[in-house]
């Protein structure tokens, strides 16, 4: 179904996703969203589909800026 990702989109996130035994955090930018995947924008010039199935939590990345 389209539209459970709507208010991600834009934001960044890490994606909590199963992948055989794994689960692997993805972080980036929600940036769209079909009936089967969702697109994740890892870097400027770097999107990747993940299958909806994969997904198993997403939630808010805090950005963490470190001063020296």
């Amino acid at each position: 179904m389209e539209g459970g990702y709507i208010n991600w989109m834009g934001q960044p996130v890490i994606l909590r996703v199963l992948a055989g035994n794994l689960r692997v955090p993805l972080r980036g930018r929600l940036v769209s969203e079909s009936n089967e995947a969702v697109r994740l924008r890892i870097s400027d010039s770097w999107d990747v589909d993940i299958f909806k199935s994969m997904v198993v939590a997403i939630e808010q990345d805090t950005p963490v800026q470190v001063v020296h």
